[in-house]
């Protein structure tokens, strides 16, 4: 479980988040969604430690994490597997070296052992005999399965994905969304996804966390999303809809 106490962030004078307080259960998938500008992607940062909260706690199953020493918080990060926007895979090293950089860099453990356990996590995202191959040598898709199998190296007990369908068609999404899902189920990760899509709120979320402005607007299950009244929620939802029927619309 991670429990996300009152946290205030400012950057100047300009307050991004406005005493956020939200729980995300061990097991379950949540989505973090909201505008562009409106906090998510700074929250996202916040709880994995990369922005320091002006006010409040992030807790890791009982452990403070926020304003801890490094060294504290290194042992909290050897749990955290962390997929990034785009991947952001090493173009220079090749598809094997990708994914064994976290058990390099977190563990001792020996060579081979580090290949069996590259070897492991491809043949999890169906990725086997892509070891050798460079990132610009497959496509999106692919990048975003060698980022999740690169993510789960080190078995973590929680999985951060920033916008991991961004750039992807929707049949790739889809693979993408049901390959998260899988693994969170089967792992029993605490799962936190950063999303603007609306087919991963319908399709795996568990729970769904609305910021707006800064603020947490509104949270609840993926079926109660769509009986709320959230003004400001609704416009958000139903943005896309709204877009898809315009366009057969013109057709």
């Amino acid at each position: 479980m991670i429990n996300v106490n009152n946290i205030r962030i400012k950057f100047g004078d300009n307050e991004v988040l406005k005493g956020i307080t939200t729980t995300f259960d061990r097991g379950k998938i949540n989505l973090i969604i909201g505008q562009s500008g409106s906090g998510k992607t700074v929250l996202l940062k916040t709880i994995i430690g990369l922005h320091e909260p002006d006010e409040g706690e992030i807790i890791y199953d009982g452990r403070v994490f926020s304003g801890s020493k490094s060294k504290f918080k290194k042992e909290i990060r050897k749990e955290i597997g962390m997929v990034f926007q785009g991947g952001a895979l090493f173009d220079s090293e090749t598809v094997e070296e990708n994914i064994m950089f976290p058990l390099e860099m977190f563990t001792n453990i020996t060579l081979e052992e580090r290949l069996d356990r590259a070897n492991f996590c491809l043949k999890r995202v169906n990725l086997e005999n892509a070891n050798h191959l460079f990132p610009s040598e497959i496509s999106g898709g692919m990048q975003k399965r060698v980022a999740i199998a690169r993510a789960i190296s080190l078995n973590p007990k929680y999985l951060f994905c920033d916008e991991p369908n961004s750039g992807l068609d929707p049949v790739t999404s889809i693979v993408i969304d049901n390959l998260i899902k899988e693994i969170a189920q089967e792992y029993n990760m605490t799962t936190i996804i950063n999303t603007h899509d609306m087919n991963s709120v319908i399709e795996v979320g568990d729970k769904i966390v609305y910021i707006h402005e800064g603020h947490k607007w509104w949270e609840g299950t993926s079926e109660e999303i769509f009986n709320t009244n959230n003004v400001e929620l609704n416009n958000f939802v139903f943005a896309s809809e709204k877009m898809k029927k315009l366009k057969f619309n013109k057709v």
